[in-house]
């Protein structure tokens, strides 16, 4: 069982800058992935950002330029710098962990992007 602690989120105007980070409790280099979803009201859970076990990021096209996925291996913690924030980005970010065959969630965090 892995389980994740997400934080960072809030209300940020649109243009602003956020950071979420995720601790997870084992260590990240024994997961195939790990990483941000987002869901927006009314809308399905989609990818963000993921990075592999060897370091490898993997993001949706609609935040490409703006969002970085990093890492510290040491905290077994993954961190979403999150730039140029637009309305649109306003969703509830869960944390993921794939591991073997299995997905783990966060209970997720809200991100509000609005002036």
């Amino acid at each position: 069982q892995v389980q994740l602690v997400e934080s960072g989120g809030g209300l940020v105007q649109p243009g602003g800058s956020l950071r979420l980070s995720c601790a997870a409790s084992g260590s990240i280099l024994s997961f195939n992935s790990m990483g941000w979803y987002r869901q927006a009201p009314g809308k399905q859970r989609d990818l963000v950002a993921t990075i592999t076990k060897d370091g490898s990021p993997n993001y949706a096209n609609s935040v490409k330029g703006r969002f970085t996925i990093s890492r510290d291996i040491a905290k077994n913690t993954v961190y979403l710098q999150m730039d140029s924030l637009k309305s649109e980005d306003t969703a509830v970010y869960y944390c993921n962990v794939y591991k073997w065959t299995t997905d783990y969630w966060g209970k997720g965090t809200l991100v509000t992007v609005s002036s």
